[in-house]
C-alpha cells in the first residue's frame, strides 16, 4: 500500500513511537531495581551504562547497556517490518533523540552511545559490527569510554558508505549529536584528565 507507506501522518507516528521507545531511561530503572539509588546523583549524573558501572554493579551496567542499545534496535526493526527502510531510519533517529531528550526526565537524558550503536546494528549490521569493534579496540587500548565512543561514532558513517549500507546520513546526524553531548569529555581529553573506565566519581 504505497500511499500509506509515504503518508506524512504515518511517518509522524513512526517518529513519535521511536521517540517514546528511546526515551525509556533504563539506566535509572536498573539503578532503582538494584537498590543503587538515584543514578542522576552518582558520578557524572548521566543515565547511561558507563555511569551505572561507577556504582560498582556490573550486572546493572550490563543490563543498562543491553536495554539502551536494544531500544534503538527494536525501533528500527519494528519500523522496517511494519513500514519500510525509510521509516526504519526515521525511527532509529528518533529513538536516539528520545534517549538524549526524554520527556520523562524533563528532556535531560544520556549521551546516546549505546542507543546509537544499537540503532546502527539494526540499520546497517556490518557497519554496526565494525563500529562496535572500534569501540572495543579503542577501549581495550586506552581504557577511556568517551574516547572509544567518539572514535566509533566518527567512523560509523564512513563504514556505512564504504560497505554500501543505507542510513549514512542518519548515522552522521547521530554521530554529530554524540560529539555535542560529549563536549565536557572532549575538554577533559584535551587536558589529559578524562577518567578511565570504571573509575568511581568520574564525570
Amino acid at each position: 500500500m504505497p500511499e500509506i507507506a509515504t503518508s506524512p501522518v504515518l511517518f509522524a507516528l513512526v517518529a513519535l513511537a521511536g521517540y517514546l521507545m528511546g526515551s525509556v531511561p533504563f539506566g535509572i530503572l536498573m539503578a532503582r531495581a538494584f537498590g543503587l539509588g538515584d543514578l542522576r546523583k552518582v558520578g557524572s549524573g548521566n543515565i547511561g551504562a558507563t555511569n551505572v558501572l561507577r556504582t560498582g554493579n556490573k550486572l546493572a551496567a550490563f543490563l543498562t547497556l543491553v536495554l539502551d542499545s536494544g531500544k534503538g534496535a527494536a525501533a528500527v526493526l519494528l519500523a522496517a517490518w511494519l513500514v519500510g527502510p525509510d521509516a526504519a531510519q526515521l525511527a532509529g533517529l528518533f529513538a536516539f533523540l528520545g534517549h538524549l531528550f526524554p520527556v520523562w526526565l524533563r528532556f535531560k537524558g544520556g549521551k546516546g552511545v549505546a542507543t546509537f550503536l544499537g540503532t546502527l546494528l539494526a540499520l546497517a549490521p556490518l557497519a554496526g559490527v565494525a563500529a562496535c569493534a572500534t569501540w572495543l579496540v579503542t577501549a581495550a587500548v586506552f581504557r577511556i569510554s568517551s574516547l572509544s565512543a567518539l572514535v566509533a561514532a566518527a567512523l560509523a558513517p564512513l563504514y556505512m558508505l564504504a560497505l554500501g549500507e543505507g542510513g549514512a546520513l542518519a548515522a552522521a546526524l547521530m554521530a554529530a549529536l554524540v560529539y555535542v553531548r560529549h563536549g565536557a569529555n572532549i575538554a577533559r581529553l584535551r587536558a589529559g584528565t578524562e577518567p578511565r573506565i570504571g573509575a568511581k566519581g568520574a564525570k
